[in-house]
């Protein structure tokens, strides 16, 4: 039986050296430079665990398609961060931050390109619902981006639609990570799709653990400055949770310390010319969000998209040893909250 060190020890033979062209450096070098970045490779090892629930050893049939999910999602990375207008990612400068604009674009299209490279490695027995699934995931986490893109033109965004935004913008490529690595091993279609919903439930919570993390965070442990989310008033799913409870708290007649929707809509538009303008907003508006209890309202949230995220992988019928390699994936990535 595959175990987690396996896991690891491959995904590091992976992604230690990727096997990325080496002319033109200007273009290539920004890749290694993304890869090397690192992070937890959740895709991957997702990919990796889940073909592991289904054969006894790791094979080559796997192995490209599994970094195909980690280039694709740099790719995706390289993006938002210009549009994002973002300088750090992982505490190190970004792409376009490092070289420039151009060049960010240019080397984020070639690393999509090398993405389908490495699909289409896939086995031919089952190449075409690879493409299949791989084509429509990408298709959509560039949805979910433009959903995003267009939250920061409305001044409010209901929940559902946030949920829709983020199950297309991160949810899907988790999804699609764990569905490929069962689809390569050979599992059956109703295993597939369970692995599948398990993979969606999971990113659904680890996109709101990121979201959390943004506000009540480390520095030292997230990899960037917390309050960036708040600063540039995004709609993430505190906000989107703290204008929903706001509301209903002021239709009520119940408003605690000022925490109401007009409350926040003030702080939203206090000014961050300045440091210490930037600092005053973040502190005011994570007091009104711990007024409101968002902060327990998230980590709630995160808990029961886990439990949606297990309740699917029990729906398997795995032997107990193989239930606890996901049940354990599941805790890692989203053990930081939890």
């Amino acid at each position: 039986m595959i175990n987690e060190a396996q896991i690891e020890e491959t995904l590091e033979g992976l992604f230690g050296n990727p096997d990325f062209a080496s002319e033109p450096s200007g273009l290539y070098d920004p890749l290694r430079y993304m890869i090397g970045i690192g992070g937890k490779r959740v895709r991957p090892r997702l990919c990796l665990t889940a073909y592991s629930l289904f054969k006894d050893s790791l094979s080559d049939e796997i192995l490209q398609p599994a970094a195909a999910l980690e280039v694709f999602h740099s790719f995706t990375l390289i993006h938002d961060d210009i549009m994002d207008n973002s300088d750090m990612r992982r505490s190190r400068p970004t792409v376009w931050k490092k070289w420039n604009g151009n060049t960010a674009i240019l080397s984020g299209d070639v690393m999509c390109i090398d993405s389908y490279r490495r699909i289409a490695k896939a086995p031919a027995r089952v190449l075409p619902q690879v493409l299949e699934l791989f084509t429509a995931t990408a298709a959509q986490v560039c949805e979910g981006q433009q959903y995003d893109m267009d939250f920061e033109d409305r001044k409010e965004v209901p929940m559902g639609d946030y949920m829709k935004m983020i199950g297309l913008k991160t949810a899907v490529l988790l999804a699609c990570s764990a569905k490929l690595g069962a689809l390569i091993a050979g599992a059956d279609e109703r295993a597939c799709d369970y692995l599948y919903k398990f993979g969606y439930c999971l990113g659904l919570a680890f996109q709101i653990t990121d979201d959390y993390l943004d506000t009540f965070g480390d520095t030292s442990v997230f990899g960037k400055k917390i309050g960036g989310d708040i600063i540039n008033n995004k709609k993430s799913w505190l906000l989107t949770r703290a204008m929903e409870k706001g509301g209903e708290m002021e239709k009520s007649g119940v408003i605690t310390h000022g925490s109401g929707k007009a409350a926040l809509q003030a702080a939203m538009a206090m000014k961050t010319d300045s440091e210490t303008e930037r600092k005053a907003k973040i502190a005011k508006v994570k007091g009104i969000y711990m007024d409101l209890g968002i902060d327990e309202d998230a980590k709630y949230e995160i808990i029961k998209q886990h439990a949606h995220a297990m309740d699917y992988a029990g729906m398997i019928g795995l032997p107990r040893v193989r239930y606890e390699m996901l049940h354990r994936y599941a805790e890692r990535l989203l053990g930081r909250t939890k």
